[in-house]
């Protein structure tokens, strides 16, 4: 018998977040909770084993929002800062667990060690600082979490390789502009699929609306839900009532049992 699975949205927003500090803009105004979006992030949950994809500057207010008492492990899907800045607040976890793996390119531990260089340190290193474990992994290969098989997918965004993850018929996607043909064949028969939709003009780096739509169209998935949001793309409700029906924008809190 399958597990149950749980995923919560800790954060939909892009790497501003809504709203924008100083800006006027009417989405940035709203008093709706859903159109309040921290950066991009979510909690999965199976058996006793907790897992968060990315670890971005609100990471803390996520976890105290959540009431997240324990972090068995953490999947970066790149080095960009609103997916890892909040890399020092694993410290609470750290001082009752002990190290806490990370899953991640090569590439993105690079970028971390020269960034972080305190929380690597091998000689003499600040006895408060940071523990992590490092698990290189790629996108040629697939890996075990807990029980779980977690298929890397890679995407480029503008450029810049980023890492997406399917768990079992769940795949999460962020900061996708283009994906090759050999990575959209591990995304068939999806029963979820969250992709970023940042705004509704097309975007150098990431997927537009229509973009995202027709990925969505594409790929079929049972159920899809937007993440990574700018203001731009308008009111939350206005958004959801214009989509397919078997597609969502996504909010923080936001929870699905698979």
């Amino acid at each position: 018998m399958k597990s149950i699975f749980k995923v919560t949205f800790l954060g939909t927003g892009t790497s501003q977040g809504i709203p924008i500090i100083g800006s006027q803009h009417p989405v940035c105004l709203s008093t709706n909770s859903k159109d309040k979006r921290l950066r991009v992030s979510v909690l999965l949950e199976w058996d006793d084993s907790t897992v968060v994809i990315d670890c971005g500057p609100d990471f803390r207010q996520q976890m105290l929002r959540e009431n997240v008492s324990k972090v068995d492990a953490i999947l970066l899907t790149h080095e960009h800062s609103d997916h890892t800045a909040g890399i020092d607040d694993i410290r609470p976890f750290n001082f009752r667990q002990g190290d806490i793996p990370f899953f991640a390119t090569k590439h993105v531990f690079q970028s971390l060690h020269k960034r972080f260089g305190y929380i690597f340190e091998t000689e003499n290193k600040y006895p408060g600082a940071p523990t992590i474990s490092e698990k290189n992994i790629s996108k040629e290969s697939s890996f075990n979490v807990f029980g779980k098989e977690i298929i890397p997918i890679e995407v480029l965004h503008n450029t810049l390789p980023v890492l997406g993850f399917r768990i079992d018929n769940f795949a999460y996607l962020t900061d996708v502009k283009t994906v090759a043909e050999a990575e959209m064949l591990k995304l068939k028969n999806l029963d979820v699929l969250v992709v970023n939709a940042l705004r509704i003009e097309p975007h150098q780096s990431h997927f537009n609306l229509d973009e995202a739509l027709m990925f969505i169209k594409i790929l079929k998935p049972k159920k899809a839900y937007l993440t990574h949001i700018s203001h731009l793309l308008g009111f939350h409700n206005e958004v959801e009532a214009q989509l397919p029906e078997n597609v969502h924008v996504a909010y923080d809190g936001l929870k699905l049992t698979l």
